[in-house]
């Protein structure tokens, strides 16, 4: 059997801060956006928090209007702000109580070279069971599946599964399998929480537990770790950290219980020898597939951007029985932008500008025999 993991960046719609020419342009509207929303959820609001919720509302494009360029305050009921003539916002909720509504992301359309480019990889990678990450949800998952890969010449997955998890910019990490791989019992985590009380995983990790064509259960724990993309370097670690060591008292759990197949994959937004995923890399008997002698990642060590050592971020670990059942595995990279000069790797000839790419990152493989 080919198992698969590959970052999808959204199928149909992304955020349209996540969709700028660079991630330093999206990255100050994020950073606003989740400041924002973490202030319009406290019960209590002080002088201080009002005067820095304007600010924000001002920076993301709400001094005139609820709807920015990049976010929509949706207001349903109660009173949570005005706008004096003069010019200005003054904010008259004291707590969230007081009003009912939301702080949204606006979408925007993925381009449509890089959806059909997305799609050609979910075909020409091959696999049986695919992990998805930063799907908008399983009703678009579904659709994807239904309509883009037929409409290319590809045959759609029997089993389209997504969990809807914490990530409120509606990315979400889910599984699509072949008809002779049967997802089965499915076990979300999403809302385990750490000792501060905050929830662990960013997205979630799933467990689904897959019947093989030979009867015997293969357990796929589909990953999506806090990015580094914003929030300060500390924070960002310590939350990867956190659900590193989460995710392997999961696995030993599932070990202890008579589990000998596992398989931990997905983003994990770190390097092998990073401190934030030791807990999992170095603390556990799970195997990465880039160590295996048939492993073969076509002449560059990493899986995201121009794929340097320091842009390994997407992993198949494997319990040591699933390991020692290799054959063979890779990283295909057909769908991301090559870079201009000169060009890294061989890529579809839809993609001609970066925009076009079906994701930033690659796809990575592996061939079992169970």
């Amino acid at each position: 059997m080919r198992i698969a993991s590959y970052n999808v960046e959204n199928l149909f719609d992304r955020a349209k801060a996540m969709n700028l020419d660079s991630w330093e342009e999206g990255r100050p509207v994020l950073e606003a956006f989740a400041a924002l929303n973490a202030l319009l959820g406290e019960i209590t609001y002080t002088p201080a928090m009002k005067t820095k919720m304007v600010e924000l509302m001002i920076k993301l494009g709400l001094e005139k209007s609820d709807t920015g360029p990049f976010v929509i305050l949706r207001r349903n009921r109660g009173g949570l702000l005005k706008r004096p003539t003069a010019g200005g916002i003054e904010i008259l909720a004291d707590g969230r109580a007081d009003w009912v509504g939301s702080l949204e992301l606006r979408d925007e359309p993925v381009n449509e070279h890089s959806m059909r480019n997305t799609a050609r990889v979910m075909i020409d990678v091959e696999a049986d069971i695919l992990a998805v990450v930063e799907a908008e949800s399983r009703p678009v998952l579904a659709a994807f599946n239904d309509t883009i890969l037929p409409a290319i010449g590809g045959t759609a997955f029997r089993q389209v599964m997504v969990i809807d998890g914490n990530d409120e910019r509606g990315i979400d990490v889910g599984l699509v399998t072949k008809p002779d791989h049967v997802i089965g019992l499915m076990r979300s985590h999403v809302d385990d929480l750490a000792p501060n009380g905050e929830r662990i995983f960013s997205r979630d990790c799933p467990e689904f537990h897959v019947t093989l064509p030979s009867g015997k259960t293969l357990i796929v724990m589909v990953n999506h770790f806090k990015s580094k993309g914003f929030g300060s370097p500390a924070t960002s670690n310590a939350k990867r950290r956190s659900q590193a060591e989460r995710v392997k008292a999961i696995y030993e759990g599932l070990v202890a219980a008579g589990n000998e197949l596992v398989v931990v994959l997905g983003d994990l937004n770190d390097t092998p020898g990073s401190a934030p995923l030791k807990p999992l890399i170095d603390g556990t008997n799970l195997r990465d597939v880039f160590t295996h002698p048939g492993f073969d990642n076509g002449g560059f060590p990493g899986t995201f951007g121009l794929c340097n050592a320091g842009n390994k971020i997407d992993y198949i670990l494997l319990s040591p029985k699933l390991f020692e059942k290799v054959e063979v595995g890779g990283v295909f990279r057909t769908g991301m932008w090559p870079g201009s000069r000169p060009r890294r790797w061989d890529c579809y000839a839809e993609l001609t500008k970066p925009h076009d790419a079906g994701s930033d990152h690659a796809a990575v493989w592996v061939d079992i025999d169970v």
